[in-house]
């Protein structure tokens, strides 16, 4: 079954850390680009940051520094690790998976509900 498996829901306070996880199955997951983006309460959503098949990594500015994502080819899994958690950062998060020539359709999780607040 293809598909992207979030974990890593929470409820943080302010300057907190927190891990969300993405496992996929049924792509070939070594050759597909990863991202996480986010959806805050009657906003767009929005890309928080990017990886590559080998692992070249980018971020949109307000998370540089605080966010870092990362991947696991072994375990088909995308990880951000969140830390200095604001406010702001409050949002649906989801899992992307770009399309590739082995599978050209792009692929998102069901979304995870970070909630940063004291």
């Amino acid at each position: 079954q293809v598909q992207l498996v979030e974990s890593g829901v929470g409820l943080v306070q302010p300057g907190g850390s927190l891990r969300l996880s993405c496992a996929a199955s049924g792509i070939i997951f070594s050759i597909t680009p990863m991202a996480w983006f986010r959806q805050a309460p009657g906003k767009e959503r929005e890309l928080v940051a990017t990886i590559s098949d080998v692992s070249s990594t980018n971020y949109r500015d307000s998370v540089k520094g605080r966010f870092t994502i990362s991947r696991d080819n072994p375990k088909n899994t995308v990880t951000l690790q969140m830390n200095s958690l604001k406010p702001e950062d409050t949002a649906v998060y989801y899992c992307n998976a770009a399309p590739t020539t082995f599978y050209p359709i792009e692929l998102w999780g069901q979304g995870t509900l970070v909630t940063v607040s004291s």
